[in-house]
């Protein structure tokens, strides 16, 4: 197994009528990374594109990961790249949307449930482990009566579009520090609210 590997796994929907959902922002996240690496994304076999690099001379290889699946089937891809990379679950970070966090919060796990989120759901199933760590994004709950399903599905708000660059920019940070200084420390650091 590699230590000085992490795979990145963004999820999200495939395909530009999905790009602005808040359901796609795992993908926007693992963009922003491959953005501070110089980093182009290229097909792989295992049904998914990456981007390979380091953020930091000297620092921890990184392979970002977008599947060319649905969301709710990207276990296999994830599955495939832990083999074909042969990462450890907890070398694997998987930057997903979360509908129980507020909107522009971003909160860090390791292990547990997959909390009716189907993409998780799928990842645990494939790869048999829910031994990865998490960067959950907050998106809220959606408004009055409507169904999680559509609200996930929608764009971002046009006041949420606003402050979405800031929440994409923490998200990828998070990501950075849980390679760099480890999971505990990141959390301290993320889950620590700044002084009003």
């Amino acid at each position: 197994m590699s230590t000085d590997l992490w795979l990145v796994v963004g999820l999200g929907n495939p395909g530009p009528g999905y790009a602005a959902n808040r359901h796609n922002v795992g993908q926007m996240v693992v963009a922003e990374l491959a953005n501070r690496m110089r980093a182009t994304f290229t097909s792989h076999k295992a049904n998914a594109v990456v981007a390979e690099g380091r953020l930091v001379p000297g620092g921890p290889r990184f392979v970002l990961a977008k599947a060319n699946t649905y969301m709710n089937v990207s276990g296999g891809p994830v599955n495939a790249l832990m083999k074909y990379y042969d990462v450890a679950p907890d070398h694997v970070i998987v930057v997903h949307d979360e509908l129980d966090i507020p909107f522009d919060t971003v909160k860090l796990k390791a292990g547990g449930g997959h909390g009716g989120h189907n993409g998780l759901r799928d990842i645990i199933g494939a790869s048999g482990s829910a031994d990865f760590i998490r960067v959950r994004v907050g998106i809220g709950r959606p408004p009055g009566r409507q169904q999680a399903a559509d609200f996930v599905l929608q764009n971002f708000s046009s006041t949420e579009r606003e402050t979405l660059p800031n929440l994409i920019v923490d998200a990828a940070d998070a990501v950075e520090l849980i390679a760099s200084e480890g999971l505990t420390a990141a959390q301290l650091k993320v889950h620590t609210a700044p002084p009003a």
